[in-house]
């Protein structure tokens, strides 16, 4: 009986003793996690402090650039208005000028058109005078080669090289003229078969229309142009090719590579004397 009383009293002992150890291990279990919450709220607060200072920072730089540029703005809208009163004052001072000035205008005007009316006249007594057409010079041909006529300011290289050129163009226009020819006739055609309004209201009508009459405007230029160098072909053979036919001059060849066709020079063209 004392026996068991005896160990009654361990085991209770031993379960006090393993309370106070739940206890205090309780105790600091809190103690730890209070320190914890209190060093994240200290993390917390610090981390709060250091975004309100960046914010100060930072709104107080904008406050700066905001009032640096009401500075500006001011600036420049006092340098505009000083430049405004400038220019003002520079065009009451050019009216005045001008003002003054309009008296010796009115002379110089008038002394001008008489010179003028001068110069015109004597223009035309010059114009009167280079219609009259000069007599052409002879020119000095020399033996057909390959149905060229070769003179002596055009051998015979030059002038195959600018039959080539003319044979080229020749077939470009003639195809270029068949093509606008062709695109006329299918305006035509679908205007029979009603696709296109050609009515009052008909806009697309009138669109059509326009490029119809382009179209032939276009591809009769390109055969006029195919019948001058056919002309300039045929000058090839019978060896007038490269002569003006107003003064019967040599063309340069520089004129001749750019405008295989032509017969005049650029001042007979500039003065309205040949014809291309």
């Amino acid at each position: 009986m004392a026996q068991r009383k005896v160990e009654d009293r361990k085991r209770k002992q031993a379960r006090l003793a393993a309370e106070r150890e739940r206890k205090q291990a309780r105790l600091l279990a809190e103690r730890e996690r209070k320190r914890v919450a209190q060093e994240k709220l200290a993390e917390r607060k610090r981390i709060q402090k250091e975004r309100d200072a960046e914010r100060k920072r930072r709104q107080l730089e904008r406050l700066v650039a905001q009032e640096e540029r009401r500075r500006e703005i001011a600036r420049k809208k006092a340098a505009i208005e000083e430049e405004r009163r400038e220019k003002q004052r520079e065009r009451d001072k050019i009216n005045k000028a001008k003002e003054a000035e309009r008296q010796v205008r009115e002379a110089e005007r008038a002394r001008l058109r008489a010179i003028r009316e001068e110069e015109e006249a004597r223009i035309r007594a010059q114009q009167e005078r280079a219609m009259a057409k000069p007599v052409k010079p002879p020119v000095i041909k020399l033996e057909p080669v390959d149905g060229i006529t070769p003179t002596k300011e055009f051998d015979i290289a030059f002038l195959k090289g600018q039959r080539q050129l003319l044979l080229e163009k020749r077939a470009e226009l003639i195809g270029q003229a068949d093509r606008l020819e062709r695109d006329a006739n299918e305006i035509v055609a679908n205007q029979e078969m009603g696709d296109v309004d050609f009515g009052e209201e008909g806009g697309e009508g009138d669109t059509m229309v326009v490029e119809r009459e382009r179209d032939l405007t276009l591809s009769q230029q390109a055969r006029e142009q195919v019948e001058s160098i056919d002309a300039a072909l045929e000058r090839l053979k019978i060896g007038e090719y490269g002569y003006s036919s107003y003064s019967g001059l040599p063309i340069p060849r520089e004129r001749l590579e750019a405008l295989p066709w032509t017969t005049e020079l650029v001042t007979e063209r500039a003065g309205g004397l040949g014809s291309r």
